[in-house]
């Protein structure tokens, strides 16, 4: 049943299985009455059975105008049901009528689909119901011993619905959380994945950079044993100096993570790389560092402690600083703002650039997975986010209130001994 009403619409769903019923309850009606001759109201028992297809046929147009089904409406429905049911068995024989057991299934399915408060509302709706009937039985029908017979047929009723209502409920929910286990498992394998055929293609464009870029530094050291002063030379030497370091870097970080080397970095030493990083990278950036907007959202305020990372950690935010600074360019802007706050227990960073912020679909899908970006926002964030979450730490990102785009990144702190 839980398999059953698992769709996106599950108020469709019902209003199927109503359809379904009502048909039944057409042709039980007709045979109940023409098969075998019992004496039922038929006037009202087909005008509640039409009221019944009303109700249904403007649900129906209601549900097709929903894109999602609220429990609410799913409440209603099942309430419905129970009310359905009972009209249908008051008049057709009340408490003594053979399918009075009907009204265990309103209870069935608010246990798969409802809160536990709409499952204990629907279950004494329930109750109420075949109570009231069995209240209302004609004296010469309750004599003898079928006065006992019909007590314990409203015990058994009574024990099914708190069976169904608390066993029922209770199996479906553990199916629930197993089953979003199980998919954040695989999303989680899925991202892995992801990360692991990034880290091939990158190892094998590093090694195959490895050659080329030996070659060209061999040529810029004669170009500059011949042009000592020649400025272009230099500041090609400069360029491959960096990209040899870069690949330095990158080998030295794979060994890092490979051998999971982590160690404690002090938050000033992280700071005080940033600052070099902007300022040899983005001279022309104009860099304003505070902590004020944060700290009352993290604690108290100050620069002091360290954090346990490994040398996934500046690249991962050196990523976001480029995309802030080109977020900021490309909105005619040279701002970028670090907000710094540090509890007892996490160390808050938070980007702030001067562009035109995120769009509602790039909120949805930025740091879960890679998505095309002129800007090159997605893949570096989603690198970010990974490495992040690998170090215990949680991206966010958000749209500043002021314009722009807010990157949040929180990291615990390294446990003092």
């Amino acid at each position: 049943m839980k398999i059953f009403f698992k769709g996106q619409n599950q108020l469709h769903t019902m209003l199927s299985l109503r359809c379904v019923a009502i048909v039944i309850q057409l042709i039980l009606i007709l045979l109940v009455r023409q098969g075998l001759n019992y004496q039922l109201p038929l006037f009202v028992l087909l005008l509640i059975v039409a009221i019944e297809i009303v109700f249904t046929a403007l649900c129906y147009f209601y549900s097709r105008q929903q894109q999602q089904t609220n429990k609410s409406a799913i409440f209603v429905q099942v309430l419905a049901d129970v009310i359905f049911l009972s009209l249908l068995l008051y008049f057709s024989g009340g408490a003594t009528n053979a399918f009075v057991s009907l009204l265990l299934i309103p209870i069935a399915i608010a246990a798969v689909t409802l809160p536990l408060w709409m499952l204990a509302i629907t279950a004494v709706a329930a109750v109420c119901s075949y109570s009231f009937m069995l209240w209302l039985m004609p004296m010469h029908v309750i004599h003898g011993n079928m006065q006992g017979h019909f007590i314990g047929m409203w015990v058994n009723f009574l024990f099914s619905t708190l069976v169904v209502a608390l066993v029922v409920a209770r199996l479906a929910r553990s199916i629930n959380k197993k089953e979003l286990a199980i998919a954040k498992y695989r999303e989680e394998q899925l991202k892995q994945e992801k990360i692991i055929a990034l880290g091939i293609a990158s190892a094998q464009v590093t090694h195959q950079l490895a050659t080329p870029l030996a070659t060209a530094q061999l040529l810029v050291d004669e170009l500059s044993d011949d042009f000592e002063n020649n400025e272009v030379v230099g500041d090609l030497k400069t360029q491959l100096n960096r990209c040899g370091q870069s690949l330095h870097d990158f080998r030295q970080l794979t060994f890092e993570i490979k051998n999971q080397v982590a160690k404690p970095i002090l938050i000033e030493d992280v700071l005080t790389q940033l600052q070099q990083y902007i300022q040899l990278n983005y001279p022309e950036i104009n860099l304003i560092m505070n902590n004020k907007e944060m700290s009352a959202k993290i604690g108290s305020v100050h620069t002091k402690g360290s954090i346990t990372a490994d040398g996934a950690l500046l690249p991962a935010i050196f990523n976001l600083i480029n995309n802030g600074v080109r977020a900021s360019k490309a909105n005619n802007s040279e701002q970028l703002e670090l907000n710094i706050a540090v509890s007892d227990q996490h160390w808050l960073l938070a980007i702030r650039d001067f562009g035109s912020g995120f769009s509602a679909q790039k909120l949805k899908t930025l740091g879960s997975e890679p998505v095309d970006s002129e800007q090159g926002f997605g893949m570096a964030v989603f690198l970010s986010h990974v490495s992040l979450e690998r170090l215990g730490g949680k991206l966010t990102l958000t749209n500043h209130h002021a314009g722009g785009a807010l990157v949040s990144l929180l990291l615990p702190l390294a446990k003092t001994v």
